[in-house]
């Protein structure tokens, strides 16, 4: 039922990414002018993952009528496949916003998505099918929901669970997302709707993102006060000043509970671009950007998702790969590291982050 209050009203938050969680949602890719090769290495390659998230939480792929024959017959029987469409695969921008309360109780704030800008400067049309994502979910689950008119995507924030929000200016006050939109109003909204009382804003995102440089490719919350970072050495790679600057600010900066901020540097890898048969692999229709030869692909490490039990970060053949995930191990010991190869995800513009939906522990539906 869509409610009419408030979520802040009722008590409900924004929960961060490293509190518990219960299960899993993933769209299965198929579109052939964003996906190579009619998607096919794509479905590969999340049904690798699910199959691998599956390990630690149950896992829900959702999926268009004419793919669910194809993509039940390659996922594995512990992956529940539900029909319901969708225009692509990153169901963390393109699905609604997970809010809990003190009591565990679960509710959906639902945003409106509008392809990462627009008719100005998104990356698909129409994108009608992936914004009614959240009503259809909370339909299925039963569950209460509030509904706000601003643009707003999973990937463009990130929070501490305890009142701070991290995101980009780039992004939230985009002209295609939210023209004309100020700092202020865009803090009204994430104060009444996620529960925060501390917006902490970076001037960019990572380097050529495809979404206009979302917070989730910049950094990661690993816990309340603490931090990683995307980070280069090397001067002339156009990320250096971005990182840089970033760190910086959050070095000056503190969280809504007052305290500063322990930053861990993640490297980067070296530049991956796409190769000359990726980019001739991908169908050139529908309006979509264009895949070039050449182009930087989105490779960072802070673009892993984290379960209950596992952190899954990207791999990307490259020997920085294990000093990535030695540095997680420290920050969760509690947790298994498992490395996964993310390549195939980033040739169709998203990172592991972008694909997966997690739902935090509480009451959704029948489950506890």
């Amino acid at each position: 039922m869509k409610l009419t209050s408030l979520p802040t009203e009722d008590g409900f938050r924004l929960p961060a990414e490293f509190e518990s969680q219960q299960a899993g949602y993933m769209i299965w890719p198929q579109r052939p002018d964003n996906w190579r090769d009619g998607g096919k290495p794509a479905q590969h390659a999340f049904t690798k993952l699910a199959t691998l998230l599956a390990k630690y939480q149950p896992m829900t792929m959702l999926v268009n009528e004419n793919q669910f024959g194809n993509a039940r017959g390659l996922l594995p029987d512990n992956v529940r496949v539900v029909e319901m469409s969708s225009n692509d695969a990153f169901i963390k921008d393109t699905g609604p916003f997970y809010i809990v309360n003190d009591s565990g109780e679960i509710r959906y704030a639902d945003f409106n998505f509008n392809a990462w800008g627009g008719l100005l400067d998104g990356l698909y049309f129409p994108w009608d099918k992936d914004n009614e994502l959240g009503v259809k979910l909370a339909n299925l689950n039963r569950l209460d929901f509030y509904q706000n008119g601003m643009t707003l995507e999973g990937c463009s924030v990130l929070t501490d669970g305890e009142g701070t929000l991290f995101t980009t200016e780039e992004v939230i006050l985009s002209e295609g997302r939210n023209k004309g939109m100020t700092k202020q109003q865009a803090e009204a909204i994430f104060q009444q709707y996620l529960g925060i009382t501390k917006t902490i804003w970076l001037p960019e995102g990572f380097f050529m993102d495809e979404t206009g440089g979302d917070i989730d490719n910049v950094i990661n919350v690993v816990k309340p006060g603490e931090l990683v970072l995307s980070w280069t050495d090397n001067k002339y790679d156009p990320q250096y000043r971005i990182s840089h600057e970033a760190f910086e600010l959050l070095k000056q900066a503190t969280d809504a509970q007052g305290r500063h901020f322990k930053i861990h540097k993640l490297q980067l890898p070296s530049t991956l671009t796409l190769s000359a048969k990726e980019a001739q692999g991908v169908d050139p229709i529908n309006g979509m950007l264009p895949r070039i030869e050449g182009q930087r692909l989105t490779a960072t490490y802070v673009n892993y998702i984290t379960t209950d039990k596992a952190v899954i970060v990207p791999a990307f053949g490259d020997p920085q790969d294990s000093s990535a995930c030695q540095l997680l191990h420290e920050l969760y010991p509690d947790r298994t590291i498992e490395s996964f190869s993310v390549r195939e995800i980033l040739t169709g513009g998203g990172g592991l982050h972008t694909v997966v939906l997690n739902v935090p522990r509480g009451e959704v539906g029948g489950m506890k």
